[in-house]
């Protein structure tokens, strides 16, 4: 400064004070920075005041001291700042100082009191009346005022602070807290599962949700919160304590990371505090799931090392059925049996998958219930799922049932492979809930179950179901009847077989249509009259209708199902079917010519899924049985009447795995056939799953 300057200031301290706010509001900039206590240690000050001095580049901040009465104004007067955690803002950079400028250290330690103008009003702190300015350097120290100053140079040069082993680096400050942690969470994001970077990213969060605020500090302060896959966050799903106090130390442990990091002034002491506040009241929390954990890895390691398989599930299913003849005629007008049969149906199936999106079912089963209808009734309407079939015998022997390998082909195709005992609803949807459990659940006959003209495709072969988009299904399967047979007729071409093609249209999650081609060779529905099961009629007198009544037919199919609402679903199909005989055949009861049938069938559910409690189902099927309504040849039988099938059930679930079904059956003229008498058969069916 200049001598005029000092003269002034030994009149009036005020000149000094007034001095300082000029100058230092001038060239103050807007952003404070920390100031670390680390980082003050001996400072430097360079460059002489004189009268044509710049204006001055650093200033400093005074604690709250009394007014002094008495001053003594030397040059070597120093301003004690008010703690190493204080705030100051930045200015724009110095000009560099000459080289030969003379150099004097400061020691912090030694640094006399500051004093304060005596113009200034003694009600109030200095600090407080002085607005405090930032040294030009970003680090963000204050200087004390110089012990000795050298005057020897020319006094033109502005004042210039450095650190008295080499210069303070000065890097760009982040604009504010938020971007510095922001920075940081993209730095790890790409290792982060689910982790958001925003609130923004949380579509069920909206910026008047009582906690949004405490989510948007969470993820955009600490980065500790991630969303579900789906970009939800479900804040209104209930949690428990354990939940809660997983996600705090999850918490705690970004925490963790982020001081380790370095970034210091991301967390003030009060956060600390908060967080160690909760830490120790969920202490407890913590130490009882890091034991249950501890628990569940154990067991864990447990199972795995006694599993049966690593690729390989068990799940079986057990039937026990009572069922019997409560009145009715036979197909022969004679009074049915009225024997009451016991019986089983086991299986157990083993999935095995090898990528988690292939599946190889390999079924073990056991049957001992024989053909109930077609064995008492001499006719396979009513025919029940769960047995061995139109006129077939059971025993408890194990035998191989299902065997299939199915793989995705592609994004939107499967591959099904059906070696053994394949079936249409294996690669098709028959467009039946609550009624095709295949004899386990649902329905109780082979009507009831699915539309008769799917079992006209059965046995080994390939299938696949393709995907238009999420409302249009192509399904095709061939699968024949004796692959397996190297003999003449028979094998994977030359014997009997059954093509299927089936468009399924599911416009709405509730609603869906299906409509359905088959061609056959030698393959009959297995429920119906008589005249539609012709072949299989001829099998009960001992001709084996696959060499000797050659039949192929074409049968088509719609069927649809509607959820009207939770506790009502309606549905139902009709199939037509046309079958032609090859060949003449003599046969015990005479001479059978070649010539064509047209089979009709229909019928009409109704569902009443968790009726009086969640789980059980009542369902009830009218329908018409495949019937003969034409034939080309008077030698080929016709069926002059209709019988209606009538079926009434209802699934009890006593557990998850124990399920009692209670059922009737009602023939209307069996056989279609007005002359004999309706036929009831019951049945209590007890299903076992694991």
């Amino acid at each position: 400064m200049s001598k005029f300057l000092w003269k002034g200031l030994l009149v009036s301290p005020a000149v000094l004070a007034a001095s300082l706010v000029v100058s230092s509001t001038a060239l103050a900039a807007e952003q404070p920075v920390e100031i670390t206590a680390a980082q003050a240690n001996q400072l430097q000050l360079t460059g002489a005041a004189t009268e044509a001095a710049q204006p001055e580049t650093t200033a400093v901040t005074a604690p709250p001291a009394p007014v002094a009465t008495n001053l003594t104004v030397d040059t070597t007067e120093t301003i004690e700042k008010e703690s190493a955690a204080a705030k100051v803002a930045p200015v724009a950079e110095p000009t560099k100082a000459p080289e030969n400028n003379s150099v004097a250290a400061a020691d912090l330690s030694e640094t006399p009191p500051a004093v304060a103008p005596a113009s200034l009003s003694a009600d109030k702190p200095v600090a407080a009346q002085i607005p405090a300015v930032a040294p030009a350097n970003s680090s963000g120290i204050q200087p004390a005022a110089p012990t000795n100053l050298s005057t020897e140079k020319p006094a033109a040069q502005p004042e210039q602070i450095s650190q008295s082993t080499a210069p303070i680096a000065q890097p760009p400050a982040p604009s504010n807290v938020l971007e510095q942690i922001n920075q940081y969470s993209a730095e790890g994001s790409e290792d982060a599962v689910g982790q958001v970077t925003s609130v923004s990213q949380l579509s069920d969060v909206r910026p008047t949700d009582w906690a949004f605020q405490a989510l948007q500090s969470l993820v955009e302060r600490y980065g500790c919160i991630a969303g579900y896959p789906d970009g939800t966050y479900r804040g209104n799903r209930a949690m428990t304590r354990y939940e809660f106090a997983a996600g705090l130390n999850a918490c705690l442990d970004k925490v963790n990371e982020l001081i380790k990091a370095g970034t210091r002034n991301l967390a003030t002491k009060e956060d600390l505090a908060s967080l160690q506040r909760l830490q120790e009241e969920f202490a407890a929390e913590l130490a009882t799931l890091r034991g249950r954990v501890d628990a569940l890895e154990a067991r864990t390691s447990e199972l795995e090392a006694n599993q049966f398989s690593t690729t390989t599930k068990l799940n079986g299913e057990v039937i026990f059925a009572l069922t019997g003849i409560a009145r009715g005629d036979d197909a022969e007008g004679r009074k049915a049996d009225r024997t009451t049969a016991f019986g089983s149906r086991v299986r157990l199936n083993f999935d095995t998958s090898f990528s988690g999106k292939d599946l190889l079912r390999t079924r073990l089963q056991v049957l001992n219930l024989g053909a109930f209808s077609t064995n008492n009734t001499k006719t396979a309407e009513g025919e029940l799922r769960f047995n061995a079939g139109p006129f077939g015998t059971a025993s408890n022997t194990v035998g191989l049932d299902a065997l299939l390998y199915q793989f995705p082909l592609g994004k939107s195709t499967t591959v099904i492979l059906e070696a053994n005992a394949g079936a249409a609803d294996d690669f098709t949807n028959t467009v039946n809930p609550f009624f095709d459990g295949d004899g386990g659940t649902g329905a109780l006959s082979n009507f009831g179950t699915r539309n008769p003209i799917y079992y006209l495709t059965a046995g080994t072969g390939i299938a696949l179901r393709h995907q238009f988009g999420d409302k249009l299904e192509l399904s095709l399967g061939y699968l024949a009847g004796s692959a397996q047979s190297p003999t003449r007729g028979n094998g994977l071409f030359n014997g009997s077989y059954g093509a299927l093609a089936q468009l399924t249209f599911t416009p709405t999650k509730t609603t869906a249509l299906g409509l359905t081609y088959v061609n056959s060779y030698n393959f009959v529905t297995g429920t119906g009259s008589n005249a539609s099961n012709f072949p299989v009629r001829l099998g009960s007198f001992g001709i084996n209708s696959d060499n000797n009544l050659p039949v192929s037919s074409n049968s088509y199919g719609a069927e649809a199902s509607w959820r009207v609402n939770r506790g009502l679903a309606i549905g139902g199909w009709a199939g037509y079917t046309n079958q032609r005989l090859l060949s003449n055949l003599a046969t015990p009861t005479g001479s059978v010519q070649r010539g064509d049938q047209k089979i009709w069938n229909w019928a009409v559910t109704l569902a009443f899924p968790d009726l009086l409690k969640e789980g059980n189902v009542a369902g009830f099927i009218v329908g018409m049985e495949p019937r003969v309504t034409s034939s080309t040849n008077r030698t080929l039988p016709e069926d002059k009447d209709t019988s209606l099938h009538v079926e009434g059930f209802y699934q009890f679930k006593l557990s998850d795995n124990i399920a009692i079904t209670p059922g009737l059956i009602w023939l209307t003229a069996p056989d279609h056939n007005k002359n004999n008498s309706d036929l009831l058969i019951g049945v209590v069916r007890t299903t076992f799953t694991f």
